[in-house]
């Protein structure tokens, strides 16, 4: 008997193989077309940057204020991100940054200048900014509030901003900024970069290993490169310095001004980079006097490392040689039974009635009294020094590169937190005519934690320097 069953007929074979091979087409070409849907529905950025300023196109310094935005979901640590403002440089001149303020602190900002590989018409340097751990995250849809940096001229001529990318006078509230990018751990994360390079999964794709993160300055150390526009610069107040205009002595007295301050490059220093200079000049009379001097605002120095990189001079830059100038490197602080001085005085002429060129390191215990001990060098420092002071356990001891010059304890040690102070004065003024001299700070450094060598010392500034950290102060102050 045959069988009823009956085969399958091809009629609804067919139908199901069309329905396969039409998803397989419409598959294919929706791969094909992905990278076209893609760059139209490109995925949100991680981050963004609104920008402002205050400054007109030509101006002494470019003034960028910048806010990074955490647009996802989850804390962004502020060590992954790098900004990059772009700019053109003018007549070859060099250029430094400094921070001005940042809500997590200056200390926690690194920057340096670098030149494009291939320029543009409208960027040929950046200025590259980034942060150490020690600035913290930003929480999901939180900002980093605005980061105020300034950027200059080291000869403090004007710039001519109107050719720089991300300039922007119109920009005078915050407002986001393609032409300022953004990276997150090396990859472009935000904006667009001169040759036209924008954030996308192929530019991720093929970014560099990212860099490691920058840690945080060590605690209880100060380092300053003094990178800065003038005595006037409000970074020199923010990073806690007072130019002294004050009434009173050492030297002619009442003649302190801030005319006297300035941040010019000088060959010899850190990449022949810029230095403070203090200018003493007069005219030999007081009237025609200024005296000038730097030191930090607060008094919270005591045990520890303090150095400087120095330029002493042995003759005026401009004018007739023969003043007896006191060239000073110094901590003070306390009254009375707590006073504490700790002296570097070098007087290439000499003064009070001993000859020159000497350097007296002196501790003082009571200068109403005069009481205090101290050691004379005698011999011309008219070159770059590294000058070290160091305290501990009651000891305090002078070094001169590297070299032991002179040890004090018992009571001439300090017996109180000091402030660190630069000067350059007249002693007095032994004849009449224009004349001017010159002392030079490269940079200063200062660890309460440990007492180390010179070379130690320059180990740990070219660390510094070398990330791009040129100012932080990690030192507290004691109540």
């Amino acid at each position: 008997m045959a069988s009823s069953r009956r085969r399958p007929s091809g009629r609804r074979v067919w139908p199901k193989l069309r329905l396969l091979l039409l998803v397989a087409v419409v598959a294919a070409g929706g791969t094909a077309l992905y990278p076209v849907w893609k760059a139209a529905n490109p995925d949100p950025p991680e981050l963004k940057v609104r920008y402002r300023t205050d400054t007109p196109a030509t101006a002494a310094a470019a003034k960028p204020s910048l806010e990074v935005f955490n647009d996802t979901g989850t804390p962004l640590p502020l060590s992954d991100v790098t900004l990059r403002y772009w700019f053109t440089a003018e007549d070859e001149a060099a250029y430094a940054y400094n921070c001005v303020n940042a809500v997590f602190g200056c200390s926690n900002v690194a920057g340096r200048i670098v030149a494009m590989d291939k320029p543009t018409g409208t960027a040929d340097h950046y200025l590259e900014l980034r942060f150490t751990e020690g600035a913290g995250d930003l929480k999901p849809g939180a900002n980093s509030k605005g980061i105020d940096v300034q950027l200059f001229r080291t000869d403090h001529k004007n710039l001519k901003q109107s050719d720089d990318r991300s300039f922007d006078a119109e920009k005078t509230s915050y407002k986001e900024a393609e032409e300022v990018t953004a990276y997150k751990r090396g990859v472009l994360a935000w904006g667009e970069e001169p040759d036209g390079t924008k954030a996308s999964d192929e530019k991720k794709a093929t970014a560099k290993s990212a860099p490691e993160a920058l840690p945080a300055p060590p605690a209880g150390v100060l380092f300053d490169d003094f990178n800065y526009l003038g005595p006037k610069d409000p970074a020199l107040f923010k990073h806690g310095w007072l130019v002294r205009t004050s009434k009173g002595g050492p030297g002619i007295e009442n003649t302190w001004s801030a005319q006297g301050v300035s941040f010019p490059t000088a060959e010899g220093s850190h990449a022949d980079g810029q230095v403070l200079n203090l200018r003493a000049s007069t005219d030999g009379t007081k009237a025609g006097t200024k005296q000038a001097s730097l030191g930090t605002a607060a008094s919270k120095f005591r045990d520890g490392t303090y150095a400087a990189r120095i330029h002493f001079s042995d003759g005026p830059s401009t004018g007739k040689a023969g003043d007896h100038v006191n060239q000073t490197f110094y901590t003070i602080g306390g009254k009375g039974s707590k006073y504490s001085e700790l002296d570097n005085e070098y007087m290439p002429n000499g003064g009070w009635g001993r000859p020159g060129p000497k350097l007296d390191t002196v501790t003082w215990y009571d200068h109403k009294t005069n009481d205090r001990v101290y050691e004379t060098t005698n011999k011309s420092l008219d070159a770059w020094h590294t000058v070290l002071i160091r305290v501990k356990d009651g000891v305090v001891a002078y070094w001169l590169d590297g070299k032991k010059l002179f040890l004090s304890n018992g009571k001439y040690a300090p017996r109180a937190d000091m402030s660190v102070n630069f000067n350059h004065w007249f002693i007095d003024l032994p004849f009449k005519g224009e004349r001017a001299w010159d002392m030079k700070v490269d940079w200063l450094y200062y660890n309460a934690n440990d007492t180390l060598s010179a070379e130690e010392v320059q180990a740990e500034v070219a660390d510094f320097t070398g990330e791009g950290m040129t100012y932080f102060d990690t030192v507290r102050e004691t109540r």
